[in-house]
Parts: C-alpha cells; sequence; structure tokens
C-alpha cells in the first residue's frame, strides 16, 4: 500500500481528471488524500471515497479583465493566478504532507506549489497534466514574456522549493501523466505519458428533461464550462438564433449556469438550462458540441466520438482549439465576432460532413486504447514501487 497526496487547483476541469486516477488508485488498496483551496470542490467532485481533503490557501483576488486576450492574457493569467496561487497554497500543501506522509505528490501543472513542496521535501511527485497545451510551448515567439516568466519561476522555487532544484514545476522528472492523446495533441513528446482522458462516473443533479429530446433531430449541445460565465452572453445568443434557424432537423441544448439568456417565446427547439449532466448526455447521442475548447469539455465530447465547434476565448483554449481543427476533428471560429450566420455553416459542415464524425471516431479510438484512469493509477503505482 502506498500514499498519494494530489494537489489540484479550484477548478473543475483540472480536478474532474484527478478524481477517476485517484478512485482506481483506491480501488487497488492505496490511500489517496488532497490538497486543494477549496475542500468542499474536491468533495462535490469526487463523491463520498475521496479520501482526506485538507484546506490550502489559494485564489485570486477580483476579477480578470473579460477584454483580454493573446499574449496579454497570458502574461496576466501566470501574474495574477498562477503564480499568486503557488505562493499561497504552499504552506497548506507542507502541512498535508507532514501529516498525510505521502510516498508520492501528485501535482496538477498548473499547482506548482505541489511540485515545489516535494522538490523541496525529497519527494518523488508526477504532473498531472490536464491540459495538452504546455506540450505545443505557448511562449514560442514570446522571448520576452518568456524571459519574464523564466525570472519569476526561479524568483517562486527561491521561496517554497528546493534552491538547488532544477526542474520545471509544469514537468516532472520522474511522471508526467497527459489526459490527451497524439492523435489530438500531435507530436509524441519524449517522456511523456499518453493516458487519454480520465472518464468516471460523476455525481450529478437529477431534473434534467430528457423527455424533451426528440429523437427524430439531431441534438447540439453547447457549452462555455465553469469558467466563463462573465463573458459569454453574446455568444450564447448568437447559437441560440443559428439552432432556431436548424429547428427542423437539429435540437439544441444551451447550458447558461450565469442566466445571460433573457427567456423568448420561440425557445421551444432550444433548451436552455444551468447545467447538463454532460457525460450522460453525450453517451446518450449528440450529433455536435459547441464549445469554447476548453480541455475537458474537448476530450470528454471526442471520447464519445463527436465533432466539435470550438471557439476558444483564452488560456489554453486557442492551442486546443487549433489541435482540434489540425486533428480534422471540428471547425474553429472566432468567439468574440462570430455570427449566427457563421456559427450556422460551422455547424452545418459538422453536422453534415462525415470527415469530421470519422475524425473524430478516430481520436475516440486512441483515446480509449490508451487506458485512462487505469493506466495513469498504473504508472503511478509504479513509480511509488521504484522510490519505495
Amino acid at each position: 500500500m502506498s500514499r498519494f497526496l494530489f494537489v489540484v487547483p479550484p477548478l473543475v476541469g483540472h480536478i474532474n481528471p484527478a478524481v477517476g486516477v485517484a478512485a482506481e488508485l483506491t480501488a487497488r488498496g492505496h490511500l489517496v488524500a488532497w490538497a486543494c483551496p477549496d475542500p468542499e470542490l474536491v468533495s462535490r467532485l469526487a463523491g463520498p471515497g475521496a479520501g482526506a481533503v485538507f484546506a490550502c490557501a489559494g485564489g485570486p483576488q477580483g476579477e480578470r479583465p473579460a477584454e483580454l486576450r493573446g499574449p496579454e492574457a497570458l502574461k496576466f493569467l501566470w501574474e495574477w493566478y498562477l503564480l499568486p496561487l503557488a505562493e499561497a497554497m504552499a504552506p497548506g500543501v507542507r502541512a498535508a504532507v507532514r501529516e498525510f506522509r505521502p510516498d508520492v505528490v501528485v501535482a496538477d501543472q498548473q499547482a506548482f506549489a505541489g511540485a515545489l513542496v516535494a522538490e523541496r521535501l525529497g519527494l518523488p511527485w508526477a504532473t498531472s497534466a490536464t491540459t495538452s497545451a504546455e506540450f505545443t510551448d505557448p511562449l514560442s515567439g514570446l522571448p520576452k514574456v518568456r524571459e519574464w516568466l523564466d525570472t519569476r519561476l526561479a524568483e517562486l522555487r527561491a521561496a517554497v522549493g528546493d534552491p538547488a532544484g532544477t526542474a520545471d514545476p509544469r514537468f516532472s522528472p520522474h511522471l508526467v501523466l497527459a489526459f490527451s492523446a497524439p492523435e489530438l495533441a500531435g507530436g509524441s513528446h519524449t517522456g511523456v505519458r499518453w493516458v487519454g482522458p480520465s472518464i468516471t462516473a460523476r455525481p450529478s443533479a437529477s431534473g434534467f428533461p430528457w423527455e424533451w429530446l426528440d429523437p427524430g433531430r439531431a441534438t447540439v449541445l453547447v457549452t462555455l464550462g465553469t469558467a466563463n460565465t462573465d463573458v459569454g452572453g453574446r455568444f450564447l445568443d448568437e447559437c441560440r438564433s443559428a439552432l432556431r434557424e436548424r429547428a427542423d432537423r437539429v435540437q439544441g441544448v444551451i447550458v447558461d449556469p450565469g442566466g445571460t439568456l433573457a427567456p423568448q417565446g420561440d425557445d421551444k427547439d432550444v433548451l436552455i438550462v444551468p447545467s447538463v449532466p454532460q457525460l450522460t448526455l453525450l453517451g446518450r447521442g449528440v450529433g455536435a458540441v459547441v464549445c469554447h475548447a476548453g480541455h475537458n469539455s474537448v476530450c470528454e465530447a471526442l471520447w464519445h466520438g463527436v465533432p466539435l465547434v470550438v471557439a476558444p476565448i483564452r488560456d489554453d483554449q486557442p492551442v486546443v482549439a487549433g489541435q482540434v481543427a489540425d486533428a480534422g476533428a471540428g471547425v474553429r471560429v472566432r468567439f468574440g465576432r462570430v455570427t449566427a450566420q457563421k456559427l450556422g455553416a460551422a455547424l452545418d459542415s459538422v453536422l453534415d460532413d462525415p470527415g469530421y464524425r470519422a475524425a473524430a471516431d478516430r481520436i475516440r479510438t486512441a483515446f480509449r486504447a490508451a487506458g485512462g484512469a487505469q493506466a495513469a493509477a498504473a504508472h503511478l503505482d509504479e513509480l511509488a514501487r521504484e522510490f519505495r
């Protein structure tokens, strides 16, 4: 029996993949614990068998400007969120290590405190890469941003990690678990274990109106994830218009957690709900997914062989959207400028051109062959044995 401490940021898309891996480790007889600034979120997503959840400080103050895009948005993400998050989480992670005494720390790729604390304490650590964007060198062509980031990471290591350490906290020298596959991410990337998406049953609220769905029409799911409610109103409204124009053959399910869409009388062919049981809905058959190119949303759609229309907003989403388009599994549109007409044309393409469905099916096959949570748990088990 080994002990594994998962260090995760308070973000649904980063916790969900780890949940399946933690459950598989538990099923193998190991002990699992978590360190996160939002213990309630971990407990809700992981369910009653989550194990001990240790609280950490962390999280941004205020909100980032919604209009930021490109390099400015990337630098702001690091400066406003990722680096302060690491500094704030570090004391809580150290306390969790002292109390839980893990054999291996599993550090999310954006929770640097996990990697650096493990490094300082001489513990083996694995990287949980819940997005494949970092494998594409997103700072290529931005030398000043890269220089600034290298300086800040060195300062962070001096404060939190081992000053003599050399490993990039985003890439463990022991084990990097990537929850994707080269068929989507492209390339082989030496040293990375491609385990595919970690898809596992998750708690979901009841009450979705399954009887509303018409089996005679294709279902289109529109979702912008859990972190984009501040910017999604215009885009969701354009989606609604595009879906209405195709009501003779398409029915739309729009996820609007922020309540940005005002009800209209002709919404009978478009279901607007604050949340959906996404995996269950995809499993029942969806014709296409329109989303922000969040890594989890994309991988869950492709796990089911569903082609996409992707409209990246910020962070890693432009990289993931590029991967979808390059793989032939979807069409990319511009989030801030797309119209109902262009959205409709993109939807028609992925629904009517069998090439998109075929590409999505190829990625689906690769994802399922990669092993998912079971493969990730096996790699972690091997790492723990190596250092025992």
